[in-house]
């Protein structure tokens, strides 16, 4: 890629799961709301801890801060007693936020994301976006905060160019890597025909297994570029080739991907396949860059 890319490498995280917060220097606002939209969808199932076959609050929460560095206790209750109590009219994207479903104290917890909104794990739709203060349900269930990790405006920490943490995105050798085993495909060929992939690279043969099938067909140069981020609107470009998809039903609209975009009948065809609802704002964040998180959420629901 041209564009020269400055994204955080992110520091080491600390490990508390007493009453104190975390000090998460690297881990910004984004990064959470990010990794907690990537979710979006998965199906519930009490006491459940694969996002695959299901989840339940609790471990949704535990799952998407670990992702952060930072440990969660398994159980709601026991969140419940991590962090410092903040007020309602204090809270900041990032914090649990906790619920009383049950009438015997707490038994829900989410993440609030900003602008009233909190995220979690339902029984009824699964992870999915609420209103916290919901008239209908919410509003009078709600219990409390907790603030277990401190997350910045911006990024902070070492800042080293033309360079992504692929420990947090997704470069296309891992795409290619994670697609050809779900594919079950034969990999034994690592004589690649990209000129910018040797035969010793552990991405050789994922991606000429990839390019036999017209998945992958490389730049303007031929090259793969296995070191190179890959956009969210790429991805599903190469999930729709891969998996066959068709369109289901009526066309999916994203406020960010006109009916012009070249990435708009991919991106309506995954969303119909419901794969992904999206960013939870109606944007699908096209141009964003896939993280593990979402390439692994979108593998696994078209592994269903």
């Amino acid at each position: 890629m041209k564009k020269k890319l400055l994204l955080p490498i992110f520091a080491s995280f600390m490990f508390f799961t007493g009453m104190g917060v975390h000090e998460a220097k690297a881990a910004t606002i984004a990064d959470i709301t990010n990794t907690a939209k990537a979710y979006i969808g998965v199906p519930y199932q009490y006491g459940g801890t694969d996002i695959k076959t299901g989840i339940d609050c609790s471990a949704y929460t535990q799952i998407v801060f670990s992702k952060l560095g930072i440990s969660l206790q398994r159980t709601s209750t026991s969140q419940y007693q991590q962090g410092t109590s903040i007020a309602k009219d204090q809270l900041k994207t990032g914090d649990l936020v906790f619920f009383n479903t049950s009438g015997s104290g707490v038994s829900h917890v989410g993440i609030y994301i900003g602008d009233s909104n909190f995220i979690s794990a339902t029984t009824s739709s699964g992870v999915k976006i609420d209103k916290i203060n919901d008239p209908y349900y919410w509003g009078s269930r709600y219990v409390g905060a907790k603030r277990v990790a401190n997350f910045t405006e911006n990024d902070l920490g070492e800042v080293k160019g033309e360079e992504i943490d692929f420990s947090v995105y997704a470069s296309r050798g891992e795409v290619a890597l994670k697609l050809a085993n779900q594919l079950h495909l034969d990999t034994s060929n690592t004589n690649s025909s990209f000129p910018d992939v040797t035969p010793t690279s552990k991405y050789a043969g994922a991606a000429e297994a990839l390019k036999k099938i017209g998945v992958f067909t490389g730049d303007e140069n031929g090259k793969f570029n296995p070191g190179s981020p890959m956009t969210r609107g790429q991805l599903s470009k190469v999930l729709v080739e891969a998996f066959h998809l068709k369109q289901q039903g009526a066309a999916v609209q994203f406020d960010d991907v006109s009916s012009t975009h070249w990435a708009y009948n991919y991106v309506s065809i995954l969303a119909s396949n419901k794969v992904t609802v999206g960013k939870g704002d109606n944007t699908f964040g096209v141009n964003d860059n896939v993280t593990l998180v979402q390439l692994d959420a979108f593998i696994q629901r078209l592994a269903k």
